[in-house]
């Protein structure tokens, strides 16, 4: 029972990483819709990012006691709310309010349900639990962002959030008729907060994180209007290259995890940004020869996925008795890089009135993550990073 109570959390988990993903897929045509600009559009990702990444650790903190399940079932039902408010609305500012009520529920949600895994599964299991709630995150972007852009390419982009508020229901149903009573979690003390950051390695490594999801986030966000409008992609081309880069996402994940027991974390961090800066820095050079273009991207999202399990692995190895603390301040910060990378994207699009140049800023954004890396991993004693031994 409990396992199949892991994947309904998975599947849930792909329903609200898919609310956050998808509006990079689907931006150009709902920016027609809504006659608004792209870089205005973009600022919907903005509005998420910082509703997950600032509502998401207080609400955790205020609710701490309160059971997993209804704090879970509340978060979905806010997530369905947000999703059927998303198709009602007709003003942008009333988009940005349910954008952010979906923001809000998701990272209360994927918080819920991770201390719920370790909760329902013996200790030795409770690894790979987790890792099967965040196969739903990955799976959104290999099924989720395409069929939300097939859905609005046949109907409208309003059509991807009713898929997501029915699913919801779903959800919530099962969550209430399988998922047993699970207790709260003790409150974390401001002081224990405090006492992380101290920690330099931690701070450096938060930084890594900030600039890498910033850098990402002012490529990713307009990765729609990059294929359409620079590489000359029709809509539904754009869809299947979604796809296409799902898939290498995939691969980056698998990569990932035998990667770090291979080399080691630090290791593998390092060589991760360096490709994302590479093929960042390269890719306005590519733009007249698909293939080769294709190929920068797909290693940018590789690598993307890849740094995943080596982050998360990094995180736990310096700070193993604040792991959840650690995990929970990285989804923060993670928010915060996203909601950040998709305003400076805006403005750069906004400035020179194309997204040619988001590469060349996403990839200067990330040698700052380069340099927050090195600095974290010097602080650990481990400047020259070493493979572990097998």
């Amino acid at each position: 029972m409990n396992r199949l109570v892991i994947y309904l959390l998975m599947i849930a988990v792909f329903f609200t990483a898919t609310s956050e993903l998808v509006i990079a897929g689907i931006l150009n045509v709902l920016a027609d819709q809504m006659h608004i600009s792209v870089s205005l559009a973009g600022q919907l990702i903005t509005a998420y990012s910082l509703a997950f990444a600032i509502g998401t650790p207080i609400i955790i903190a205020v609710t701490a006691k309160l059971p997993r399940k209804r704090l879970l079932l509340i978060a979905i039902a806010v997530f369905i709310a947000g999703n059927f408010l998303s198709i009602a609305v007709s003003g942008f500012v009333w988009l940005m309010a349910a954008r952010m009520l979906l923001g809000v529920s998701s990272g209360v949600f994927m918080v819920a349900a991770f201390s719920a895994a370790a909760k329902l599964v013996p200790v030795e299991k409770i690894g790979s639990a987790i890792g099967t709630i965040i196969l739903g995150f990955s799976s959104a972007m290999i099924l989720g962002v395409p069929l939300g852009v097939a859905l609005t390419n046949l109907y409208n982009w309003q059509m991807i959030f009713l898929f997501l508020g029915a699913g919801g229901i779903v959800i919530l149903i099962g969550l209430a008729l399988l998922l047993p009573q699970i207790e709260g979690d003790a409150p974390v003390p401001f002081r224990q907060h405090l006492g992380v950051l101290a920690n330099p390695v931690i701070l450096y490594a938060l930084l890594l994180v900030l600039f890498r999801e910033a850098g990402n986030s002012v490529m990713f966000t307009y990765i729609a209007s990059f294929l359409g409008d620079i590489l000359h992609r029709s809509t539904a081309e754009i869809g299947l290259t979604m796809l296409l880069f799902g898939l290498a996402g995939a691969v980056g994940s698998r990569i990932g995890g035998s990667a770090v027991d291979k080399w080691g974390s630090a290791k593998l961090i390092m060589i991760g940004v360096m490709i994302h800066v590479i093929a960042l820095l390269l890719l306005p050079l590519a733009i007249h020869s698909f293939p080769f273009a294709m190929t920068l991207l797909s290693l940018w999202i590789m690598s993307m996925f890849t740094l995943g399990p080596a982050t998360q692995t990094y995180f736990i190895e310096r700070a193993p008795q604040s792991s959840n603390l650690i995990i929970s301040l990285n989804i923060s910060v993670t928010q915060i890089g996203i909601a950040t990378g998709a305003s400076v994207g805006g403005l750069v699009v906004n400035w020179q009135e194309t997204v040619l140049y988001n590469p060349l800023a996403a990839g200067l954004v990330l040698i700052l993550a380069l340099a927050a890396a090195a600095l974290s991993i010097r602080k650990s004693g481990q400047s020259v990073p070493k493979a572990k031994q097998t």
